[in-house]
């Protein structure tokens, strides 16, 4: 896992690479640009803020990855002259595959709006994220949320073993509008309350360009809200490369989760190809 900076993280499985939230050109921080990121099998992002869509078009452009966004990020997608088959709205617990990769979109408490080159506004509903790139290794994006309850049901149906989790306003960004930001969508305690209720084994800081007060409160409080007395916590610098090794013992089903035996776990719903009729 490469931290970018901001929101944004290279993740490399033994399968697949995945690029979250990316961020490159406007941040002076990337490791890489848009046009040096290693081609992604996938991009994810959560919401159609700049700092965390940054430049998914392009990258998507270039490579043909298939891109995974809430509907109003897929209309500046299709603006930006993707095509239709290289992009999936989704919203929350719709799971789809691409190739061997699973994707499982999960509640987000965040807001995500954008307005389009002919001046119409669309709003779209943001997304957090949870990607299985190896047995035992299953990786939690918090998009942007808040803290909110429904991280405990996360935690209990699926088991990610790795939270991406906000701690910070992203600084040295700007972010025009009344008033003084005092906190990011989580501040380090509430983070460390969702690595807890999310029961994964590896905490990770992001929502931030360099670390400061709040990666110090985070590394403080992650310990005082464990209850396993392991978890590990991670405050990385773009650029970094976190090595996360396999959590021994049995996931349940990212597509299914925590559900009755009775499921056949090789059911698909029967879809229709092609487009959709006029």
């Amino acid at each position: 896992m490469r931290f970018l900076g901001a929101s944004g993280f290279e993740i490399v499985g033994p399968r697949f690479r995945l690029l979250m939230e990316p961020f490159l050109r406007h941040n002076p921080l990337a490791p890489y640009t848009p046009e040096d990121v290693p081609n992604p099998d996938l991009i994810l992002v959560s919401h159609a803020a700049w700092d965390h869509m940054g430049d998914a078009a392009e990258i998507a452009m270039r490579t043909g990855a298939p891109v995974v966004c809430p509907g109003d990020v897929a209309e500046l997608m299709f603006e930006a002259g993707l095509p239709v088959e290289q992009v999936r709205p989704t919203i929350w617990n719709l799971c789809y595959a691409f190739g061997d990769i699973v994707v499982r979109p999960v509640e987000c408490h965040h807001w995500s709006s954008a307005k389009l080159k002919d001046g119409r506004h669309v709003a779209g509903v943001p997304l957090s994220f949870i990607v299985e790139t190896e047995p035992g290794v299953r990786i939690y994006h918090f998009g942007d949320t808040c803290l909110f309850p429904g991280m405990r049901m996360i935690g209990e149906l699926y088991q990610p073993t790795v939270g991406i989790l906000g701690i910070a306003q992203t600084d040295g960004l700007p972010d025009p509008g009344a008033g003084q930001v005092l906190t990011g969508e989580m501040n380090p305690d509430e983070a460390a309350q969702a690595a807890e209720w999310l029961g994964v084994r590896h905490a990770i800081a992001t929502h931030y360009m360099e670390p400061g007060p709040e990666a110090d409160e985070f590394r403080r409080r992650v310990p005082v809200r464990d209850t396993t007395g392991q978890r590990i916590v991670h405050v990385p610098r773009a650029g970094d490369v976190i090595t996360i090794e396999p959590v021994e013992g049995e996931l349940p089903s990212l597509t299914w989760g925590r559900t009755s035996e009775a499921w056949d776990h090789s059911y698909r719903p029967s879809m229709a190809d092609g487009a959709i009729p006029g």
